[in-house]
Parts: structure tokens; sequence; C-alpha cells
């Protein structure tokens, strides 16, 4: 379970639908709590550098800093400038995939039809390449810089010859992960399917977003003292901040 924290503390809460967009500056010493509202979301999120966006989440830095494949409670994501980015805090689930991407419109239409916002407006079926671009755009980004993502609520599986499959069913409703942001970040955000989510019918689930102060990482923290390599991540991430 997630641990309760006072509602007379947040900031401020919005709630993406299923197969939208969100993007916004996150500040250093809040966290994001990000909450499952129907079972089975997924959401996509890419991490930039606020003042510096040349400076972006880096997923094989973020993966092998840490010896791990995903992300749970007491991991952190790297910047590709070897400093701690956001640190998941805390978290109901054991695993966020880290390595799948986001579809792309072909792959929706191969998956769940072609729609148009003409015919359908917002209940048109984005992909979460098309929904991260679109956010990207409203902050002088574009396609060289989508870079590789994580999947929040989403679990994938190898076999015994590497082949992934997607785990239905492994969010589940109130399903929730507090994201701390240690440096002052722009977040973006997509709530369309997983790549590798098998349903044939296009109902992504919505999110709720609540962000509220907890300050910044204290020497016992879990994510710092988590392995060595988090500490001097820490520790650049300050430097940056004298």
């Amino acid at each position: 379970m997630i641990k309760e924290f006072n509602p007379e503390n947040v900031l401020w809460e919005e709630v993406i639908p299923g197969g939208n967009h969100w993007s916004g500056l996150m500040r250093r010493g809040t966290a994001l709590r990000i909450t499952d509202l129907e079972g089975g979301a997924n959401l996509s999120a890419l991490f930039y550098n606020a003042e510096d966006k040349l400076e972006r989440y880096n997923m094989p830095d973020t993966l092998k800093a840490q010896h791990t494949a995903f992300l749970t409670a007491g991991n952190v994501c790297y910047s590709d400038m070897g400093r701690v980015m956001c640190s998941i805090i805390d978290d109901s689930l054991d695993w966020h995939d880290t390595i799948c991407g986001v579809t792309d419109t072909a792959m929706i239409e191969a998956q769940y039809g072609k729609t148009t916002f003409q015919t359908h407006r917002n209940e048109m079926f984005r992909s979460g390449k098309d929904g991260l671009l679109i956010e990207l755009a409203k902050h002088g980004l574009g396609k060289r810089d989508l870079v590789a993502n994580v999947n929040f609520f989403s679990k994938v599986i190898p076999d015994d010859v590497g082949n992934l499959s997607f785990v239905a069913g492994h969010s589940k409703v109130g399903d929730a992960v507090d994201i701390r942001f240690d440096m002052n970040v722009l977040l973006v955000l997509s709530t369309a399917p997983h790549a590798l989510d098998n349903k044939t019918n296009y109902q992504p689930a919505a999110v709720k977003l609540s962000t509220r102060h907890v300050g910044i990482a204290s020497a016992n923290d879990i994510c710092r003292n988590s392995c060595e390599q988090n500490q001097r991540g820490f520790v650049n991430t300050e430097r940056y901040y004298l």
C-alpha cells in the first residue's frame, strides 16, 4: 500500500483522460502522485531539465547505474549528464516498464482502427508518440527530442528466448506511484495504451496527478542510498544547484 498524505498539503490536482497528453514544470523538492483511476493505466513519461532542455532522461544510464531493467520505489531517473532528475519515493506496484517505448499512428490504426479529430473530436484514437510530440512542440521541442521513455503502471516480462509480453491487469484501480523531482523538470506525459497491450478496444485509462511539497533528498533517503552510483548522482545534482 502507498502511504497516505494530508490532502490539505496538495498544491494542485488534475486528471488526464485516457488517450490524452499533458506537460508542465515540476519544481525541485515537489512530489507528484500519479493514481490509476480505472485500472490498466499506462502513463508514458519524458523528463527534461527545465533550464536546459538539451539535458534529458537517459534510459540506458538509468538502468545500468542501478542494475535493473524496470523501475520501482528506491529507483531514480538519470539525465544524460549523470544527474538525478527524479526519484520514486513510494509505489504500490513493483514494476514500471522502461524499455518498450510508445505506440505510433500505424500501430494504433492496425490494432484499433482509424479515427480522426474531424469525426471523433476528443474521442479520437491518439498514439503515445503523437501525444508526446504535441506536448513537446509547446516547449520548442520536436521529433529529435523524443527519447526513450518510462511507462508507469505497465509491466512486461521476457520468455526464455527474450520475447517480451505485456502483463494484463498489472495495475488496479487506485494503484499509485510518488515521484519526487530532484531537479526543475519539464514533465511530458501521455495516457495512450502501452505498445504491447493486446486489447482490441481502444479504452486507455485516466490518471490523476496530485502535487505536494516534500523537500529535497535527505542524507538517509532511500533512493540516495539504494546503491553507490545513486549517491554520486545526487551529489552531481546538488552541485548543479549550488
